[in-house]
């Protein structure tokens, strides 16, 4: 029951924001709660779970940390800046009603946050003790929430910093990674995945960081992203030749 509750809270929670950005004509919110809306699935599935209260808590603390951080990263990137291209392009290129179709594009935001958060409302309904499993977990969230949150502090210094203004970030966590912060967001998920990983049938939750990885990956995280820089900011391409578009590797050297 509790995963269908959970369905239905995130399903609630992006309906009222889709309302206020329909108000707003600003539909690119929806990238602000991608984060804290996993929060709102872990507190809820706790609310409503049975499982070892160490898990519980820990597991739950981990999700809503990282989802607060992302989200407040996002809407301070995002505040003072015009509303994203991709949703202009997809309100502009709607056939038949636009506000129906921005609201399936929610409707699948919803859909596909619940499907990742698995792992994480399994977890919560496991009975069994802490265990090293949870521990790696826990070590594997560690490494990706570093890459995440360093990499967005990297280049958020980079683009405060007038003299770097049409330049290509390649410094840092950047110089080994084209995605220091994609890369670290799919690591914290494949950490969560392992506190579920305590019984055959949590095997199938895989699903969660699977779907996640391509995502950012393959989806609309990297391909989209470097679709537009490389459009617009000279000396990219180079960078792409040098430079691992997701696991961190040493830069290549060219001819």
């Amino acid at each position: 029951m509790s995963y269908l509750i959970s369905a239905l809270v995130a399903l609630a929670v992006v309906t009222a924001l889709f309302a206020y950005a329909d108000r707003v004509k600003r539909y690119d919110l929806i990238d602000s709660l991608w984060g804290p809306g996993f929060a709102v699935i872990a507190v809820t599935t706790l609310l409503l779970a049975d499982g070892n209260p160490a898990r519980q808590w820990l597991v739950t603390a981990l999700t809503a940390i990282w989802g607060l951080r992302l989200g407040a990263h996002i809407h301070a990137r995002n505040r003072k800046k015009d509303e994203d291209p991709r949703y202009v392009d997809m309100y502009r290129r709607a056939k038949g009603n636009p506000r129906l179709r921005m609201y399936r594009v929610y409707a699948i935001q919803a859909v596909i946050m619940w499907i990742v958060s698995l792992p994480v409302q399994v977890a919560l309904h496991l009975d069994a003790p802490l265990n090293v499993l949870d521990w790696l977990g826990l070590l594997l969230w560690l490494v990706g929430f570093t890459f995440e949150a360093v990499g967005d502090w990297q280049l958020a210094r980079f683009k405060a910093d007038p003299s770097s203004k049409g330049q290509v970030m390649d410094t840092g966590l950047w110089r080994y990674t084209r995605h220091p912060n994609y890369f670290g967001d799919a690591v914290v998920w494949w950490g969560l995945f392992l506190f579920a990983l305590h019984t055959w049938p949590a095997v199938l939750t895989i699903v969660g960081p699977l779907v996640m990885t391509l995502l950012l990956a393959k989806g609309t995280g990297k391909p989209l992203l470097e679709k537009d820089i490389g459009q617009r900011r000279p000396g990219y391409a180079e960078y792409v030749r040098r430079t691992s578009g997701f696991i961190p590797m040493p830069p290549r050297k060219l001819a």
